[in-house]
């Protein structure tokens, strides 16, 4: 469904665009003096289509930097997290390590078998493991 949906959406604004390449070819100059108009120091001249790519390009790459910044404190605070959560399975390695060597080695309780009536009464458990 969400490739179908792309495709209606990016289908039409493809064909949107070449129509407009082809309707605007001519060249348009672009100046960047503004203190003469007439004989401008630094200016281009270029496809009409061309000079509107370009600028898109430039006005995503901004945004993407624009959003990158703007997330700095959830990186930072995702680091933290990360170093803290390191920090307590750390801990908690040496506190069962120590634990261990203090007490030593724990036996564990014997597994329930089927035709014993124990926790949860004759009827035992289903396939999921819930009491019946």
């Amino acid at each position: 469904m969400r490739k179908f949906l792309t495709a209606v959406i990016a289908i039409p604004l493809f064909v949107l665009f070449v129509v407009f390449a082809v309707a605007n070819r001519h060249d348009v100059t672009v100046s960047f003096d503004p203190f003469n108009s007439t004989d401008p120091a630094l200016a281009v001249s270029m496809p009409l289509f061309a000079l509107i790519i370009a600028i898109a390009i430039l006005g995503v790459m901004v945004g993407s930097l624009a959003t990158w910044i703007g997330q700095r404190r959830w990186r930072r605070a995702a680091r933290q997290h990360r170093a803290d959560a390191q920090t307590a399975r750390d801990e908690l390695t040496s506190f069962k390590a120590a634990t261990l060597a203090q007490n030593g080695p724990q036996r564990l309780p014997a597994p329930f078998q089927a035709n014993q009536t124990g926790l949860y009464g004759p009827y035992g458990r289903d396939k999921q493991g819930a009491a019946l």
